[in-house]
């Protein structure tokens, strides 16, 4: 029997040729897996340092690779795909919320996600400042970003007024006098009316038993009681003066006398275009017309609202405030022009 000598020396090269392509496959996937590895580390770097932020809003319903996408186009991650991939291996991707994000191009993958996913949404404020007239909340909630038709709806009276904060608040009148002052939360998809409902509420809390039982001992209804109150929140600043302001009108719907106040006229006015006009006939002009006006004719604070349910226990008339902010009170017409032509010089022309 013959044996070839050469076959283990074939088996041997066959062997060692295989082992160096195993090795250098190995190296290959080695390297594939680094760089790989390395694009993923690095995809979850921030993109840069600005700290400037920017907003996004993740809509209902949105997939993980539609928000990547989303924040891809805004530069805020450097691939779409290794945020995918993050929020899958991570188990974030069911738990990614709605609403609308404020991020920074300083922030990472995972610290997207975490804001995301704990819903971290981008809140502002909308404040409606004291003493103002509906319209000029109207204008500021459409100066705040709300469209007009939003704004519109959400200050039709109708809907509300089931509410018992109406109750007595002739059917049809408008909100005027209801909106409480205050500041707001509010994301990118508020709607205004959550807002007017929120400072609604407000009101509601600040006009407590003792306001309403207040009013009701100086002879007044609910309705009445806000419209007084809203015209001590124009007429006075100071708490002190706008218990004594109160009392004056309280006495003056006592004597069957004409309110006789600037600012029931100006605000008649004002709705008529005609600008601030003491003299033009409207039936908010209380210098010309006996009684209340017809709605309150701003919003109105907590203080004007004590003012009027626990008035002072003065005995005045007539109040002036002079051209260096002091209200002077007097008990009659004389007094009163006197005090006129000593303090109000440029306010009373």
């Amino acid at each position: 029997m013959k044996y070839s000598l050469r076959t283990p020396a074939r088996r041997t090269g066959r062997l060692k040729l295989s082992l160096t392509v195993v090795a250098v496959l190995l190296a290959v996937v080695l390297v594939i897996v680094g760089v790989l590895w390395f694009s993923y580390q690095n995809g979850l770097k921030a993109v840069g340092e600005s700290s400037r932020a920017v907003s996004v809003t993740i809509s209902q319903g949105e997939t993980p690779k539609e928000i990547a996408a989303q924040l891809k186009k805004a530069q805020l991650i450097r691939s779409a795909l290794v945020f995918e991939y993050y929020a899958r291996w991570h188990h974030a991707s069911p738990y990614l919320q709605a609403g609308t994000y404020e991020f920074a191009a300083t922030q990472s993958v995972p610290a997207i996600i975490a804001q995301l996913t704990h819903g971290k949404v981008a809140i502002s404020l909308v404040t409606i400042l004291p003493g103002q007239r509906l319209d000029q909340i109207r204008q500021s909630l459409i100066d705040q970003g709300f469209s007009v038709a939003s704004v519109d709806a959400a200050l039709e009276p109708t809907q509300y007024e089931s509410s018992p904060i109406f109750a007595g608040k002739p059917s049809g009148n408008s909100l005027e006098g209801y909106l409480y002052p205050d500041s707001f939360q509010r994301t990118a998809t508020t709607d205004p009316k959550y807002i007017i409902q929120q400072s609604l509420a407000e009101f509601q809390k600040h006009l407590t038993p003792d306001i309403t039982n207040g009013f009701a001992n100086e002879g007044l209804t609910t309705y009445q009681g806000i419209i007084i109150a809203s015209i001590v929140e124009q007429e006075a600043t100071k708490q002190s003066d706008r218990s004594q302001a109160a009392q004056v009108f309280l006495k003056r719907l006592q004597q069957n006398m004409s309110l006789g106040s600037d600012v029931t006229a100006f605000y008649g006015s004002i709705l008529a275009g005609k600008g601030k006009d003491v003299t033009y006939d409207t039936p908010y002009n209380t210098r010309l017309h006996t009684g209340f006006p017809p709605t309150p004719i701003s919003n109105v604070s907590d203080s004007s609202l004590t003012a009027v349910a626990h008035p002072s226990a003065t005995d005045w008339l007539y109040f002036v405030a002079g051209d260096d902010g002091t209200v002077y009170f007097s008990k009659t017409v004389q007094e009163h022009e006197a005090q006129i032509a000593q303090y109000c010089h440029i306010a009373c022309q």
